[in-house]
């Protein structure tokens, strides 16, 4: 699966642009400095003030550097402003060269502090040098060429200088913090939910840098020797801006488990994208859903159930591969972040491993529960190119995963009724039904002495762009999107009126109509089916209702009431798909079925495969110690034809009956078998012969 054309061309320029744009800023930065100290040497000039001012701008940068080292934190991103303080009043009074080497001395001593950040400080000095540069300048703009043999030394430090500080701050921040967003962009080019809060920190820190910076100037021209005790606004300033950080990443944080929450998860992925997409490598997102879970809070207490997402939270931290990351997005719902995969399928055996690890048994209180997990797994870039995309994807896996209770799924774009190409279908087959433009085919049900005993009616759709849409495609698009009670409803009223019809020609055969669990959990879904029957004259016994046994899994109680009820009604049920789902004798026993399909996966191979021969065999003889009805579905050949009839089978569906058709053809084809039955076509050639053998010689047969 790959991405969309229009994505894929941005994915590529990104990933030529992107990694080349903090080196073009280093490199931008090593002229300028190169520069700025050969044109500095070539003049003689001083590269920075010597005597008692220059003694306490060291100790004050030394203080500074001393006090970010101890701040363990990001230089830039946690907020940090007072290097540019310092950086900005020396470039006030002795230019940009001196100001430079500040700023660099902060960068480089702390970088050498964290050298496991050495890549990042060299980027950042790169920046804090641009910006500097771009601040000079906006001095140079204004009139303003301080040099550290000839400073700058107003008249007065008062309203009229605050034209060139507001250029100079305004300028160092424009260009430093653009440069610095640009080489950490995400992938889609926005501006990360998370990352807004930035913005107004440095506005703080723009404000902070046009109060002090002046400040500091003016001291050092008047008072040097106090210069060391500016050192107390500074790290205040720096403070400030941690704690306002601090209590940004708590609103990042899940309350009760102390993991991440969504906030934070989409930030991390956008950030996790950029670099895979750096590296040309893959990234996963696991979404993980606890199952039943909301049983545990009805049956013990939130209480309890909070308890138990607390050892769920631990158990799942201790079972997360190097380098991934956790979080909770709500309820019972987790999400990891695998930055690095190498595969779509070393992203499904990490979640599956998970999943193993979640579903195994939990104590509280010396009462032991097993909760079982379902995940959906989205990978970059091959499901998407962003954050929210990713998430969502994994989100439509997931769900994918508990409706077939299968643990685990990778996304499939062919099974998310969500895609464009898909909502477009939705779109279109809504508008069909209004129209009445879709239509039922019906496939007949025979038994083996020839009396049909039935008709399937099967839905059929015939887009005026696309052709005939497979049945698979657009029966999964309705029950992703909430049109399946629609489409069941069109579905029963079109079957039904044409039981009517044929019952007048003396037609009476039953019709099986499918639905599906979301039909059957519907509130008042009996009573309906009761009143359409009435209204069109039906007999409840010409009605059959095909469900799957997967109508248990979510809501069994509701399901039970409901099938109890159109039993009530006289309406007869078929277990269609037997042997496919994962409980199937349980749920056997709870449904009030008269009637069991046997899946053509175990039909098709039944004359070469002995293991499917078993299966059909066991089934037939469960089935038959219940008193219920066994049809074979996909019957294609007389061979299957004759092994089902030895092994006890009581009807057949499938080509070698007849495909689905129209109402008309279904119509003469009733007709045509009404007084003999069906005859395998074998069967008719044999009888002809034989009549045709018992005739005198010369009789001719009107």
């Amino acid at each position: 699966m790959k991405p969309t054309d229009s994505a894929a061309p941005a994915s590529r320029l990104r990933r030529l642009v992107v990694p080349a744009l903090p080196a073009a800023i280093v490199m931008a930065a090593g002229v300028v400095l190169a520069a700025g100290v050969l044109h500095s040497l070539g003049d003689g000039e001083p590269l920075f003030p010597a005597g008692a001012i220059g003694w306490s701008l060291a100790v004050l940068t030394g203080v500074i550097v001393g006090h970010l080292v101890a701040l363990g934190r990001d230089r830039w991103w946690g907020g940090t402003g007072s290097g540019a303080a310092l950086a900005l009043a020396v470039l006030l009074l002795y230019g940009w060269v001196p100001a430079i080497l500040v700023s660099l001395s902060v960068v480089v001593l702390v970088g050498a502090a964290r050298r496991q950040r050495w890549r990042q400080a060299v980027v950042h000095g790169a920046v804090d040098l641009l910006g500097i540069g771009a601040a000079a300048l906006g001095l140079v703009v204004c009139g303003v060429q301080p040099s550290v043999r000839r400073p700058w030394t107003p008249d007065a430090w008062d309203l009229s200088v605050l034209p060139e500080v507001l250029v100079m701050a305004g300028s160092y921040l424009l260009v430093s913090r653009g440069l610095l967003w640009c080489s950490r962009l995400p992938l889609g080019g926005g501006l990360p939910a998370i990352a807004r809060p930035a913005v107004v920190r440095q506005a703080l820190v723009g404000i902070a840098l046009v109060g002090i910076s002046p400040l500091i100037a003016v001291c050092a021209v008047g008072a040097p020797l106090l210069l060391p005790l500016f050192a107390v606004p500074l790290i205040a300033l720096d403070s400030t801006l941690w704690i306002a950080r601090a209590r940004a990443e708590e609103q990042l944080r899940d309350p009760l488990t102390g993991l991440p929450n969504r906030q934070w998860l989409l930030e991390r992925t956008w950030t996790a994208l950029d670099e895979a997409e750096r590296a040309g490598t893959r990234a996963a997102l696991v979404l993980i859903d606890l199952d039943r879970f909301r049983s545990v809070n009805d049956t013990l207490g939130h209480l309890a159930g909070d308890r138990l997402l607390l050892q769920i939270a631990d158990r799942l931290r201790h079972a997360l591969p190097r380098g991934a990351e956790a979080a909770r997005l709500g309820g019972d719902e987790f999400a990891v972040l695998l930055p690095a995969t190498d595969s779509l399928t070393s992203s499904q055996r990490v979640a599956r491993n998970l999943v193993a690890a979640l579903s195994s048994p939990l104590d509280l209180d010396g009462l032991t529960l097993v909760l079982e997990a379902s995940a959906g797994v989205a990978v970059f870039p091959e499901h998407a190119l962003d954050a929210e995309g990713l998430l969502r994807r994994a989100d439509v896996a997931m769900y994918q995963a508990k409706r077939d209770r299968s643990g685990v799924e990778l996304y499939e774009a062919k099974r998310d009724g969500n895609t464009p190409d898909r909502l477009g279908l939705l779109g279109d087959l809504r508008r069909a039904l209004d129209a009445g433009d879709v239509e039922l085919h019906y496939q007949p049900k025979v038994r083996f002495d020839g009396h049909v005993s039935g008709l399937e009616a099967l839905v059929r759709w015939v887009h005026p762009d696309r052709g005939r849409v497979p049945p698979d495609e657009f029966i999964a698009i309705a029950e992703s999107s909430g049109l399946m009670p629609r489409l069941t409803e069109y579905v029963l009223e079109t079957a039904l009126a044409q039981v009517a019809r044929w019952r007048a020609m003396g037609l009476e055969v039953p019709v099986a109509v499918n639905v599906s669990p979301r039909d059957v959990h519907s509130p008042g879904f009996a009573g309906a089916v009761a009143a359409r029957l009435a209204r069109h004259r039906v007999p409840p016994g010409a009605l059959q209702l095909e469900i799957t046994e997967h109508v248990l899994l979510e809501d069994p109680q509701r399901a039970a009431d409901t099938l109890a009820g159109l039993t009530a009604h006289g309406v007869k049920m078929s277990l269609d798909d037997f042997g496919t789902g994962y409980s199937s004798l349980v749920h056997l026993r709870r449904l009030p079925v008269s009637e069991l399909k046997i899946d053509r996966s175990f039909v098709a191979r039944l004359a070469v495969d002995t293991e499917d021969a078993e299966i059909v065999r066991c089934t037939l003889d469960l089935a038959h110690s219940l008193g219920l009805l066994v049809v074979a579905e996909g019957v294609e050949d007389d061979e299957t034809w004759e092994r089902l009839r030895d092994l006890g089978c009581d009807a057949v569906q499938g080509w070698l009956v007849a495909a689905a058709m129209p109402p008309d053809e279904t119509t003469a084809w009733l007709r045509a078998r009404g007084e003999h039955g069906w005859r395998r076509a074998s069967e008719t050639s044999a009888l002809t012969a034989e009549k045709a053998a018992e005739r005198p010689s010369g009789q001719v047969l009107n």
